[in-house]
């Protein structure tokens, strides 16, 4: 069995409803992060991001401004790094699974978030993730490697990934015990 789940799809398929639903019913111990939007009357403005433990950044904003630009949004590297990254390394040394929502172009600006994705992939460590569907030479690497289950979720098949999704979580799980 692969030791990485990896979700790719168009936006708004339901990946990280996916990465929340799965991890809510996980026995063993997770760490990492999701992202969720920022959102002011009904227009979305950013990106926050939420570590499993609770803490929370604002990723990038319509505000900011930055070097580091995805569409309209400037991209804080800086908070990724000290929330997100600090996540994924605690959940290396800690967890039994290691949840990164969203491998994206975002995230991909920060060379210490790269770092820490190879790291686990080097590990041996499980790891949920999503990735981007767009061509991107770091994220096309790693959807190469041989560890790698890729997944596409589509709206027609997000229970039956769900299903599968369980199932590698509770198969890895068992083989622990």
């Amino acid at each position: 069995m692969k030791q990485v789940y990896l979700l790719t799809g168009q936006p708004g398929t339901g990946k990280t409803s996916l990465i929340k639903q799965a991890i809510a019913e996980l026995k063993g111990k997770a760490g990492g992060f999701y992202t969720e939007e920022i959102r002011s009357q009904g227009v979305r403005q950013g990106f926050r991001l939420v570590t499993l433990d609770g803490q929370t950044a604002v990723m990038a904003h319509l505000y900011f401004h930055s070097p580091h630009r995805v569409s309209k949004y400037g991209v804080d590297i800086d908070s990724l790094d000290k929330v997100g990254v600090s996540a994924i390394n605690q959940a290396i040394q800690e967890c039994d699974l290691v949840v990164i929502d969203e491998i994206g172009k975002m995230e991909l600006f920060s060379a210490k978030f790269r770092e820490a994705v190879l790291h686990i992939l080097k590990s041996g460590k499980r790891l949920l993730a999503t990735i981007m569907l767009s061509p991107h030479p770091c994220a096309d690497a790693i959807k190469r490697q041989p560890q790698v289950n890729l997944v596409t979720v589509t709206r027609t098949n997000h229970q039956q990934v769900l299903e599968e999704l369980q199932d590698w979580l509770n198969a890895t799980e068992s083989t622990k015990l």
